[in-house]
Parts: C-alpha cells; structure tokens; sequence
C-alpha cells in the first residue's frame, strides 16, 4: 500500500530547518551568505542592464534626431522634384526635408573646424528635425547666406548669433591664372544644442538660396531628402519600390548598424558575467543544503523509519533550497527596484553631457529584459536544488541508523 503524501509534515520539516540552530551555525550562516549573494546578483544585474539600456535608449533619441529616420540619396546627378512629388503623392503622410550638402572649413581669430554643410528650407527642416526647431533666432536674418550652427561650433569659434563667420567650400573659383577655395561670410542666424558634440562641431545648415547663389546648385535637383516616418522600418521597402535605379535610401538603423551592434553584444555579455554572480551564489545555496543533509542523516533515517517516503524526503530539501533562492530573488528585485528609483531621482552619477549626451545617468529597465533576469535566476536556483535534494531523499536509514 502507497503511502500518502503529506504536505503539512513538509512544511513542518521545512518550518524547523529554516530556523538558526546553535549546534550547527555554520549551515545557517551558509544559507543566509546564499541568500544575499542571490540579493546582490539580482539587484547588480538589474542596475547594469538599465543604465546599458538607457545609455542606449538616450543615443538613439539624439541620433534618431539628427540623422532623421529615412534619407533617400543620389548615386548620380542628384534627386530630381519628379522623385519628391512622387513620394508625396504616394505617401502624403510622411514629412520631406530636400537638402544639399557640401563641405566646408569654419575660420575665425579663435581657430579653424571643419564641418558639413547642409543647405535645407528651414520650415520644411523645422517639422522633422526637432532639435533645429528649437533652435534660437535671435538674429531673425532674412538674408540668403545665413547659418544655423551647433552650440560647440560656437563656443570653439568664439561666435554668437547675429555675428558673421567665414566658412571655406571644398569648392574652388578661379583668380587669376589659378584656384582656391571657394569662401563666404555667412550671418549666424541661430545656435542648436543636439546634446551630442560631435553633431554640433560637425553639422551646419544654411538656406537652398545659398548653394543656389554661391555654388550654382540645380534649383529642380537635390543631392538628397531627409524624411519622417513614425514607421520607418516598415516605410523603407516602399519607398524604395517608387525610387528610381539612380536612388537609394537608408534608415536610421542601418548608418548607425556597427554603434547599436557592438551596444547589443556589450548588454548581452554584461547579462552573462552577472548571471555568474548568481550561479556562484547558487553554489552557496548547494552547499548550505548539503550541510544540512549531512548534520540532519538521522534525522532523515528517522522520518524514513516513521514512514516518511523518498518524495516528502526530496521535497523537504527542494523547498528549503527554493524557499532560500526565491527570497534572494525577491530581496535582489526589491534592491533593484529602490537603486534604479535612485539614479533617476537623486543626481549621484555626473557624466561628460558631450559624449553620452546627458549629464544624468540614464537609466531603463525594459519588462523584458527584467523578465530575463528574473527567469535566469529562477532557472539557476530550480538546477541547485536539484542534486542535494536527491541527495537527501537516498538516504539509506537502515546504514544510518546502524552506524549512529
């Protein structure tokens, strides 16, 4: 006859072991150094995968911006208004940006910077380039040869708006019986702040006036188009169906592929070497669970004399093993929850606003990714308990007992 089940000797049992017993202090101390090792894993795992996500979240947000969604370009003599009436006709949804683009070297008293020159109709630029609308005008210039320069162009050039700066195209002229580059004192007529130095030394926008005038542009071709979508990923294959064989386009993504790629792989090692912490800490929780199997070999004999069966005897060890690393886990989530709450409240991390594009670390910790977290550590604590609750459960009373 089958000997039933019983769960509330079980938990009895698991109630008694969980408690400190002065005669074996160590297996208390084991436990409770896997308890807090499992803590300390979670919550470290969490923290590190949000400021890596929302590092990651924050470039995006700058470089989505100012290397617009979608960019159709010319592999031959430009992209004629056939092409953009096209696209309007075909997706009146999107917003287009023509642009010319050239470049140019900026000097002044104060030093010499190269740059790239983009000549944009400024209220078209305005409605997908949300850092150029917030740009200052206080010039409010109404000529043709007027710039719109990045915030660390102007604080290196020593310029303000309002204020001329002479720039030098790649360009050439003839004088006399030679060349040289082509130059122009253009107005400063705003100043933008895309949070990234590198764009803002980098990046220049004047008017399609000014390559009309000076540098005898086709007024009906354009060296390219920059486009908004809210679905570029999906947008790209259709405007590309409507392109014509001398035209391409590319989204975000795809010039920036290598950044996010080697963004991807780093997140995806850090989850590794963190997930050790816990495997290490799980190993605490093994050993904790072998100790007490082997200080508890008479009492198991015991129970198995009363009739206790190998699965209440498995179970036992099962649970206090579980009961141990689902604690760390929580006590882990908790900490992390508290850590992350702190770095996006408190200003404890000051970083360089001109590589990561913010002075506050940025922190993100997606459900998914949390989901991840959660679920590896569960798998690695479920794997532990496995070999010293069997370990337990064959127990031979009979050796035991003979020997005590």
């Amino acid at each position: 006859m089958t000997t039933p089940y019983s769960k509330s000797l079980v938990q009895k049992i698991v109630k008694h072991y969980l408690k400190y017993d002065r005669d074996n202090p160590f297996i208390f101390i084991s436990a409770m150094m896997a308890f807090l090792g499992i803590a300390a894993g979670v919550m470290v795992m969490m923290i590190a995968i949000g400021i890596t996500n929302g590092i990651q979240k924050e470039f995006k947000e700058r470089l989505f911006v100012m290397n617009y969604p979608l960019t159709v370009v010319s592999y031959s003599e430009g992209i004629g208004d056939e092409v953009i009436k096209k696209i309007e006709n075909n997706f009146p949804s999107l917003k287009l940006s023509p642009y010319y683009t050239t470049q140019v070297i900026s000097k002044n008293d104060h030093g010499i910077q190269g740059s790239m020159v983009y000549g944009v109709d400024f209220s078209k630029e305005a409605e997908i380039n949300s850092v150029f609308r917030k740009v200052k005008r206080d010039a409010n210039s109404s000529s043709k040869y007027r710039i719109v320069i990045g915030d660390a162009l102007s604080v290196d050039m020593g310029i303000k708006t309002g204020e001329k700066l002479l720039l030098y195209f790649s360009e050439q002229q003839a004088v006399g019986f030679g060349t040289m580059p082509l130059q122009k004192r253009f107005i400063v007529d705003g100043i933008f702040d895309s949070g990234l130095q590198t764009y803002d030394k980098g990046i220049i926008y004047t008017t399609h006036q000014a390559f009309h005038g000076l540098l005898k542009r086709d007024k009906e071709r354009f060296d390219g188009i920059h486009i908004y979508s809210d679905k570029p990923m999906k947008m790209i294959k259709k405007i590309s169906a409507i392109l014509p064989e001398d035209a391409g386009i590319e989204g975000w993504w795809q010039q920036n592929g290598n950044l996010f790629t080697a963004m991807e792989l780093e997140k995806k090692v850090y989850f590794l070497v963190l997930l050790f912490i816990i495997l290490i800490a799980s190993l605490n929780i093994i050993s904790s669970l072998l100790m007490t199997v082997m200080s508890r070999r008479s009492e198991i004999a015991l129970l198995r004399t009363l009739g206790a069966t190998h699965k209440e005897i498995k179970s036992i060890f099962y649970r206090l093993g579980v009961i141990i690393g689902l604690a760390g886990i929580s006590m882990g989530v908790l900490l992390g929850l508290i850590g992350i709450w702190a770095l996006k409240t408190f200003d404890i991390i000051n970083l360089p606003e001109d590589v990561y594009g913010s002075s506050k670390l940025p922190v993100d910790l997606p459900l998914s990714d949390f989901g991840f977290i959660v679920l590896g550590a569960v798998v690695i604590i479920i794997l532990s308990v496995l070999y010293p609750a069997k370990k337990a459960a064959s127990t031979d009373p009979l050796n035991v007992l003979r020997n005590e």
